[in-house]
């Protein structure tokens, strides 16, 4: 298994017998997702995604991809929240943080449509003038608020450049049959991958909707399935409590919840996973944050951030555990020199492994901040290889939906989110008897 639970750190925090206690509820809590008898069951199909390798959609994302290696020096994948922080993740998890400088042979890749920044927005459009550039638009509707503006910005520069070439330049992850995207991209004559109807946004990465820009960064989205599909085989038959990991993890996570632990910080060790933290983020804080529960989720990069969050985690409110991703090969080796002087103080870490004294400041950390108090669940993972992000994708896919109904919620729903947009669209003067209900009640609290 690429990724394994460890509970060296939960000693003292999460007892044998209390681990006994929820197995049996958890285990329940499986049965809930792999049958469908629970709440939000219509947005189960990204069980399915990893067996989908030999799918025809599968084979016309390679061939995409290839065209737009083939033709482009930028690719923009215009989308929010699902429709973006997978595919980023995965292309930082295998590429590095700094894909765009050190790629060869693919695209640089920059991810728009985010948020509602003009500096965003032109920046981009100074990092792609005089580049030959596609575009991969993802929306189900097509009228979620950043991305469709992005759209409309974007798509008037590429047609501006290219003229009717441009329909050529521009992909389309969308509805199957309906919204405004699918209407305009048969008016346009852009070519189109399905978003599907069961797979709710923050599940949506081993779909066309991560696939499409993954491939386009030369990342084996074959591999990424094999991983996926693996976990799936494994934490979904697995009926030994003991040796589930996926199971213990959700069991863990929910029994520190009981406990007074209503937040999670999620620490990785290497910057190339800090996206994959975001990724983390919205998966679970969407998920479980309803009906006034929920973990809340945080995340943080060490040893970075022991610089400054560290010493709240150490000393502060204590309402935090820690879900450490350990990472055993980062995938490069380097020797610390020798310094010459010791006017550093660190010549004795002459010749050590930078990766060596990182995972030694791990554990030192962890040392320190269970006898704070603060809980560590510890998840090791082998490396940065497709493989295994594939596979930690489905680990925390399903261990999330599998705590979401410990939890008492419907995993797959976003009540919550539709809130700010109806004040945003009746402060911006949308026309329609609903926002003029809502302007007028926000003028009295304005």
């Amino acid at each position: 298994m690429p990724i394994r639970f460890k509970d060296t750190y939960l000693k003292g925090f999460v007892t044998g017998k209390e681990f006994e206690a929820m197995e049996s509820p958890t285990r329940d809590a499986l049965e809930t997702v792999l049958t469908g008898r629970g709440e939000g069951s219509e947005f189960l199909g990204w069980l399915d995604l990893p067996k989908k390798s030999a799918d025809p959609e599968i084979a016309r994302i390679k061939e995409a991809a290839k065209r737009i290696k083939e033709q482009c020096d930028v690719l923009l994948v215009i989308g929010i929240g699902g429709s973006y922080l997978g595919a980023r993740a995965a292309v930082e998890f295998v590429k590095g943080q700094n894909y765009n400088a050190l790629r060869k042979g693919t695209p640089e890749i920059y991810f728009v449509g985010r948020d509602l920044s003009a500096t965003s927005v032109c920046e981009t459009l100074n990092l792609i003038e005089g580049k030959d550039v596609c575009i991969n638009v993802i929306s189900k509707s097509g009228t979620t608020t950043e991305p469709a503006v992005a759209f409309r910005i974007f798509r008037e520069w590429m047609e501006k450049k290219y003229g009717e070439g441009a329909s050529e330049r521009i992909f389309v992850t969308t509805d199957k049959q309906k919204g405004k995207l699918k209407e305009l991209s048969d008016e346009k004559g852009y070519e189109t991958f399905v978003v599907p109807d069961d797979v709710g946004g923050r599940f949506s990465v081993l779909s066309p909707v991560g696939l499409l820009p993954i491939a386009c960064a030369g990342i084996d989205i074959d591999r990424i399935l094999k991983g996926a599909a693996s976990a799936e085989e494994y934490f979904t038959k697995e009926k030994d409590f003991s040796k589930n990991d996926c199971l213990r993890y959700a069991a863990a996570r929910n029994i520190l919840y009981r406990k007074g632990k209503t937040a999670e910080t999620f620490v990785c060790y290497e910057p190339a996973l800090c996206i994959t933290a975001e990724w983390w983020k919205q998966l679970y804080g969407e998920s479980e944050g309803k009906d006034k529960k929920g973990i809340f989720p945080t995340s943080v990069c060490f040893t970075t951030d022991l610089h400054s969050l560290g010493q709240f985690i150490q000393d502060g409110s204590p309402i935090l555990f820690e879900t450490v991703l350990d990472l055993l090969d980062p995938g490069y080796e380097i020797k610390i020199p020798k310094g010459g002087s010791e006017n550093d103080g660190l010549n004795f870490l002459e010749g050590r492994e930078i990766h060596e004294v990182n995972r030694t400041a791990f554990r030192a950390t962890a040392l320190a901040h269970t006898a704070g108090g603060v809980p560590n669940i510890v998840l090791e993972l082998d490396s940065r290889d497709a493989y295994d992000f594939g596979y930690m994708v489905f680990f925390f896919e399903l261990a999330c939906a599998v705590s979401g109904y410990l939890l008492g919620v419907n995993p797959f729903n976003q009540p919550g989110v539709e809130a700010y947009k109806k004040n945003m669209f009746a402060l911006l003067g949308k026309p329609g008897k609903e926002f003029d209900a809502i302007r007028e009640n926000l003028k009295r609290n304005l």
